[in-house]
């Protein structure tokens, strides 16, 4: 859904170009690339989420359509306004579905012998994080 919202919404940029509407570009292909990466199994932890960062590339979407609203057609204004609330709609439904830390099993689970050292001898092995229950 997100994906989708993202590519139209760089469709709904064409025509009159200023610096809002590359911020609106950038903040879509960032949107695409986060995706991309996700889906191509790359992990990395973002402080609040995928959902969260997504909803607020939408969020910032709407505030910079809102402020050149009247500067471009209105079928083309009401296309892009459009295209930003279908991205905040998608990260709101992303941060719903899943919990902000969301780490896979494998990055909390700490194998026995990385815990042992040879001087030392075995030590106490860190318990992994539960995961929220959904809501």
């Amino acid at each position: 859904m997100a994906a989708v919202g993202c590519v139209l919404l760089i469709v709904s940029t064409f025509g009159a170009f200023t610096f809002v509407e590359v911020a609106e570009i950038v903040t879509a292909l960032a949107v695409l690339l986060l995706l991309k990466r996700r889906a191509d199994g790359y992990e990395f932890h973002l402080p609040f989420g995928d959902g969260t960062a997504i909803a607020a590339a939408g969020a910032w979407c709407v505030l910079l359509i809102l402020v050149r609203i009247f500067d471009r057609p209105l079928g083309q204004s009401a296309l892009a306004l459009a295209c930003a609330l279908l991205i905040l709609g998608a990260g709101i439904r992303e941060r719903a579905k899943r919990p902000m830390d969301d780490l896979p099993d494998e990055t909390l689970k700490i194998p026995r012998n990385v815990m042992e050292r040879e001087d030392e001898g075995p030590t106490q092995p860190v318990q992994p994080r539960r995961p929220r229950p959904p809501r």
